[in-house]
């Protein structure tokens, strides 16, 4: 029988994926009026920060702080989700969309 080929994944593969993450998050940001999208490329944006860290964390350092900074970014990333869907609900009341070009007038 023929033996398989093993992937060898280094760094640079999980670099890669993060920085494709962190690249479609950034377009999301830039491209949506929608609240709900713009939150959605934030939080990839964030993800791929977390793999950074866990990836760094494994491959230089050896030591698990990169999950422990990764689970301190997620448990940040789930109070501002829920403290920007609140703020979504509030544009929503006051204009009946979600149009994140509406937040500049609830200053007034």
């Amino acid at each position: 029988m023929e033996q398989l080929a093993l992937l060898n994944v280094g760094l640079k593969h999980f670099l890669f994926v993060a920085a494709t993450l962190f690249a479609f998050g950034t377009y999301t940001v830039l491209t949506r009026k929608n609240a709900v999208g713009v939150l959605m490329g934030v939080e990839l944006i964030l993800n791929a920060a977390n793999i950074n860290l866990v990836a760094f964390a494994h491959y230089v350092t050896g030591t698990v702080g990169g999950q422990v900074f990764a689970l301190f970014v997620i448990v940040i990333a789930a109070a501002e989700a829920a403290i920007a869907l609140a703020i979504v609900l509030s544009i929503f009341q006051n204009f009946q969309t979600i149009d994140a070009t509406h937040a500049d007038l609830m200053k007034n």
